[in-house]
């Protein structure tokens, strides 16, 4: 794959206040980039530098192999923006709506009106085409917004809080409508503190706090590097000193968590391990050897909650 947004070095000042602080970051075509942190991390001030609607103190960016400072029309062609606090106009239909925006992007007019109804199937509101946009549900409007950051086909969405206010419902709406876009071979690059819809739908994250880039990668290696051990919980037929007593004399064994503690069931064992996949093998092999009845061995993996606390801990107050 190659790469589609690269930014080096960016960095974004208002007077003595660092909004964004030296953030180095490399995008892959086709990928769904989940930027997370909570309010004021600088989020929106990243993404403003990418669609040039705000211009940096320092350092470059680039969008589809556009400069973000020296090309801005050629980045505004490539990208489709949908800002936090979107814009509708009520006095349009939904078509019109879809329609100025398409014309604003020199869409000819003989291609819009297949165009317009292609967007509206996308995005599920064909039966709303008439309607006027002051009508539709928040959620429909966010839709709508989404279909017209198509209106030219881009390569790149850069969302700002696409699921931001909806109900449970309309945030899977959202997500599947993601997914879908991300299966035609757009890039996503969209921000969220929910990070339980980022986790379901990305595949990679960055995490920022207070304008620094903390942590960033594959979710599922970020959270095996950051995860200092391993939690193991085992469930068994029987006795469990036969276990403990095992588990205590295991050179990799950090410490055990004991039935009742931690909301553990009263047949479950839980243990932080510090080995690797081998070792661990070894070490359910050697139980079954000893005739430890067990019913169930797993690994706790955690979520993306998780990793947001562990690597913002210090970072916070």
């Amino acid at each position: 794959m190659s790469t589609i947004i690269e930014i080096q070095g960016l960095t974004k000042k208002y007077g003595g206040l660092t909004a964004l602080n030296d953030l180095t970051l490399t995008i892959e075509e086709g990928s769904v980039f989940g930027f997370i942190g909570p309010n004021g991390a600088g989020k929106t001030t990243t993404m403003r530098i990418l669609t040039t609607l705000l211009k940096p103190t320092g350092g470059k960016a680039w969008v589809a192999g556009h400069s973000v400072a020296d090309d801005p029309r050629g980045v505004r062609r490539a990208i489709g923006y949908m800002p936090d606090f979107f814009g509708v106009y009520d006095d349009m239909k939904v078509w019109e709506y879809l329609d100025f925006f398409a014309a604003c992007y020199d869409v000819p007019k003989s291609a819009r009106i297949g165009m317009i109804d292609d967007l509206l199937t996308l995005v599920d509101l064909n039966h709303k085409k008439e309607a006027y946009v002051e009508t539709l549900s928040r959620g429909m409007k966010q839709r709508l917004c989404l279909a017209r950051t198509l209106a030219h086909d881009p390569q790149v969405l850069i969302l700002d809080e696409p699921a931001s206010g909806l109900d449970p419902r309309a945030r899977i709406e959202i997500r599947e409508l993601l997914r879908e876009l991300k299966n035609m071979g757009k890039t996503i690059f969209f921000s969220s503190h929910i990070l339980s819809e980022v986790a379901d739908i990305c595949t990679e994250i960055a995490i920022l706090e207070a304008g620094n880039l903390i942590a960033h990668g594959d979710m599922e290696e970020m959270k095996k590097q950051l995860r200092a051990h391993r939690l193991i919980q085992v469930k068994l037929l029987g006795d469990l000193g036969p276990l403990q007593e095992l588990l205590l004399q295991h050179e990799a064994v950090q410490g055990i968590t004991p039935p009742g503690e931690a909301d553990l069931p009263h047949d479950v064992v839980q243990f932080d391990f510090g080995g690797n996949d081998e070792t661990l093998s070894n070490l359910l092999a050697q139980l079954i050897a000893q005739g430890i009845r067990v019913v169930s061995f797993h690994e706790e993996t955690g979520d993306l909650e998780d990793v947001f606390l562990q690597v913002t801990q210090g970072i916070v107050n």
